[in-house]
């Protein structure tokens, strides 16, 4: 039995941040990562994404990534971004191998997986949300007769042109599958609240500086005296577009589903071929299980390091694990914390 100081469960970005901060430390740690290739969660995004910063505010630690084309890096920039990035530090990964679950035995953490059993002293988990997509539950859902996907499982708009779609959440994910779909088809986009749009020349720098300054405590506005905030919607090219095209009008909810479209508040009728749900993700935490650490889809972290489970850590799957732990710009603070303590209890 080969045991590991440390396994870190999931290559992404969260994953590589924290092997960055071991290349420093003579540990054996392996990286744990279910798909075939790099790229993490950004590999099951939609073709057209966009993110929502320069290239400087989209870099782990120690390497930048190259300067895009455009203002902000593509989908397929970012993941070969990764790529490089893990080839140039050379990180023991190991493909495939997709973590079933996670239990405790003699103080060692036995990890069962596809690919066999793994040992470790510590260890880190670093799954992210990307695999537990978010659905909110409607009255008679199960009687649509149309397509329901979920934006994870959206790739483009080929399957759904001249369709009549219904786009669900207000965020950045919303905004630009809304932008692309309405070249194609029919759209209605429905959001909780009115869409919450920032000006043209604030983007993800402003945001990640905003949060830092609440997070510090001292909340500043932007020089538009606008309240920035991460879930506000940045103008990307695409949302540009659509907005000139007057695509970008949200409704409230409708209150039900019937079996060929939805039923809303002024209780009219309208018909729907498909349903795109850009609501948003949980915590993929469902390895853990076992450990009995896990409620309300939450385990309970000092910073990343689990309370009830002091050889645990949990890196990049929001706030709760560290402050903006779940964007490319804040999980390395997380990691370099998360590394310090796994080092100082090894």
């Amino acid at each position: 039995m080969k045991l590991y100081d440390t396994l870190i469960i999931g290559g992404g970005q969260a994953g590589l941040s924290v092997a960055y901060f071991f290349r420093r430390h003579n540990i054996d740690y392996l990286i744990l990562d279910a798909n075939e290739k790099p790229g993490g969660s950004w590999l099951h995004t939609w073709d057209s994404l966009k993110l929502f910063s320069p290239t400087t505010y989209s870099s782990l630690s120690g390497w930048q990534m190259p300067q895009s084309e455009k203002d902000y890096p593509t989908k397929d920039e970012f993941i070969s971004y990764l790529e490089q990035y893990e080839t140039r530090y050379d990180f023991p990964v190991q493909r495939n191998t997709n973590v079933i679950s996670v239990s405790k035995e003699h103080d060692v953490f036995k990890l069962t997986t596809n690919q066999g059993e793994f040992y470790s002293k510590t260890l880190v988990s670093a799954t992210g949300t990307a695999q537990q997509p978010y659905i909110p539950k409607y009255p008679n859902q199960h009687l649509f007769k149309g397509l329901q996907l979920h934006s994870l499982n959206y790739q483009n708009a080929n399957a759904i042109v001249g369709k009549r779609v219904l786009i669900i959440g207000g965020g950045n994910s919303g905004a630009q599958i809304l932008a692309e779909v309405s070249k194609v088809a029919h759209t209605q986009w429905v959001t909780l609240e009115p869409p919450n749009f920032l000006p043209d020349d604030i983007d993800g720098r402003y945001l990640f500086n905003e949060a830092t300054q609440t997070y510090l405590g001292k909340p500043q506005e932007t020089s538009s005296g606008i309240k920035a905030s991460l879930s506000n919607i940045v103008m990307v090219e695409s949302v540009k577009e659509a907005r000139a095209r007057a695509v970008l009008h949200a409704k409230r909810p409708f209150t039900a589903f019937y079996e060929q479209g939805v039923l809303w508040n002024d209780n009219t009728k309208e018909p729907f071929d498909a349903v795109i749900w850009c609501t948003g993700f949980k915590a993929n935490l469902k390895h853990l299980e076992p450990l009995n650490l896990i409620e309300n889809n939450r385990i309970e972290t000092q910073h990343t390091r689990a309370v009830k489970e002091p050889k645990l850590w949990l890196v990049g799957y929001g706030s709760w694990t560290g402050f903006a732990s779940a964007t490319i710009y804040g999980v390395g603070k997380t990691a370099r914390q998360t590394v310090k303590e796994i080092i100082e209890t090894l």
